[in-house]
């Protein structure tokens, strides 16, 4: 059973039988938005965040879904991205890309913010553009950088420790999986090029030296 976060609803979709049902509307009333990133967290919930279709300022928001209930979590977004959580699942972290920065929040012991956000990693004075994120074993955040052709690893306490380059400028979301969940997939896209590469559009995958973090499940 997988679940899903369309333009209008979140739903089910049997993957044997075909068949899909309506969870609950998503912002169903903005025909301004879509869906743009996602992730469960560690205590079952799912995080989606929304963005403007043709990124209108601050039209979007991030939103919760956690045991039939969904709320509004962040208002005011442009581009969300950079959904992932902090291995003890005390801390949510997420970034409106134009701001170049990524933000932590904290979360209480059922994963509902708790407190204020705070800037964790600021680009605003460089060049990268923070797409998806995900967090590996030790907690540090993987970020792809949107026109760097990179992902960049970013300690527990947001110093920067290291990049890995892909031979594409937009980096989209990085994975850790395989066997051992120390396979990095890095998504790449070709929007907006006027002259994409062969490579600009392509999934990459190499060796880490730090495992990942299996996926959660979603709590309906």
């Amino acid at each position: 059973m997988l679940f899903v976060a369309s333009e209008t609803q979140l739903f089910t979709f049997d993957v044997e039988t075909a068949v899909a049902n309506t969870v609950v509307q998503l912002d169903a009333d903005n025909p301004a938005t879509r869906s743009n990133d996602g992730r469960a967290d560690p205590h079952g919930g799912f995080w989606i965040g929304t963005m403007g279709k043709k990124f209108e300022p601050g039209v979007a928001a991030i939103f919760r879904y956690y045991r039939g209930e969904l709320r509004r979590i962040v208002d005011g977004v442009t581009v969300s991205n950079s959904i992932c959580f902090a291995p003890d699942g005390r801390t949510a972290y997420y970034t409106d890309t134009p701001t170049r920065q990524i933000m932590a929040l904290p979360l209480d012991a059922d994963g509902w913010p708790t407190g204020t956000a705070r800037v964790h990693i600021d680009l605003s004075c460089e060049r990268p553009l923070p797409d998806g994120s995900i967090v590996d074993s030790e907690g540090a955040i993987w970020n792809a950088q949107w026109n760097m052709g990179r992902v960049a690893r970013y300690l527990p306490d947001g110093r920067f420790d290291y990049a890995v380059e892909v031979p594409a400028r937009r980096a989209t979301c990085p994975a850790l999986g395989g066997p051992d969940l120390k396979t990095l997939f890095v998504g790449t896209a070709r929007m907006g090029l006027d002259d994409p590469s062969p490579d600009d559009g392509v999934v990459f995958a190499q060796e880490a030296e730090v495992p990942g973090l299996p996926e959660y499940r979603v709590v309906l």
